[in-house]
């Protein structure tokens, strides 16, 4: 019989496991009785993928809509049907050339102011947007190119870490939205050449680091208790400010009723969205999320309480 877990895994995915199927693994390995993601991973991609259990995957959407930090590796020279290295090359381009080592790095560097604050990008066909109801990528796999509007998404920092010409690794720090495997292609028709992904490793998902995180084997691996790597609930809200109720008002809250502050509550001055706790030395006191309007709280997404 599977268990009620609530919490968060910071999975370190693996090379070649799609999302659900890691999220599949870690529910099997754990028992656990309700698990999702808080956003598609390809599976040529690897690293920090956080796995939502019980009643965090009520927050998944938050993470969803989290900035996004990613290590590409990026060949010039051709333009692949995919966008990455998994797909069929479709064009091939005759490389610059440059007198030395010095003289790329300087090139690349200049392609990036373009590449910096907001900037448009056409989705690509190989992507599960939806049109009339199915994946872009069902589209293409049938061969059919549908137009598709161009969309505003922020590169908020953008820097080549390593060259070995024709490839090219860059970080990454983005906006909800961006595709890597576009700004490769982007960079690409920049330089004139083509390029496309063909490495990516996603280092931090909102305020959340590939370092807190766990491998799939050593998880599996594991012989500890689950606490020492299922974080707490709250963790996917920890840059939300927070309040502390008492008994009285947590039972309204959970009743979904609204909830006024008293005069000296500490409460944001404007509007905000705030997590909640219950004013108790109890390891579990976290409520869930509330709209504090003018000194009100209106309850939002509360925890369900374990029996």
């Amino acid at each position: 019989m599977r268990q009620r877990l609530d919490g968060v895994v910071l999975l370190d995915k693996p090379l070649g496991m799609s999302s659900q199927g890691a999220v599949t693994a870690v529910k099997r390995a754990l028992n656990a009785d309700k698990a999702g993601h808080t956003g598609t991973l390809d599976p040529m991609a690897t690293g920090l993928l956080p796995i939502c259990l019980g009643e965090a995957t009520k927050y998944s959407q938050d993470l969803l809509d989290a900035d996004k930090s990613y290590v590409a590796r990026i060949r010039f020279g051709a333009n692949t049907d995919t966008g990455d290295a998994e797909g069929q090359i479709v064009t091939s381009f005759p490389l610059p050339q440059f007198a030395d080592d010095a003289a790329i790095q300087i090139a690349l560097n200049a392609l990036l102011p373009a590449f910096t604050g907001p900037i448009l990008q056409v989705p690509p066909m190989y992507s599960a947007l939806k049109r009339d109801g199915k994946p872009l990528y069902e589209y293409a796999r049938a061969g059919v190119e549908l137009e598709r509007e161009a969309r505003s998404v922020v590169i908020h920092s953008i820097v080549w870490t390593e060259v070995q010409w024709p490839e090219a690794t860059l970080e990454v720090s983005c906006s909800k939205g961006t595709y890597i495997r576009v700004l490769a292609e982007d960079l690409g028709a920049a330089l004139g050449c083509g390029a496309h992904l063909v490495g990516l490793r996603r280092s931090e998902v909102g305020h959340l680091s590939l370092a807190q995180s766990i491998s799939l084997d050593d998880l599996l691996r594991t012989t500890a208790d689950h606490a020492d790597f299922i974080l707490p609930v709250d963790a996917l809200l920890q840059t939300l400010p927070h309040l502390t109720v008492d008994a009285q008002q947590a039972k309204r809250l959970e009743m979904g009723q609204r909830v006024p502050l008293t005069v000296n509550a500490k409460f944001p001055l404007a509007e905000a969205l705030v997590r909640i706790y219950r004013a108790t030395a109890a390891p579990h006191n976290f409520i869930g999320t509330a709209d504090c309007r003018s000194g009100v709280l209106h309850p939002k997404r509360l925890i369900s309480q374990a029996p």
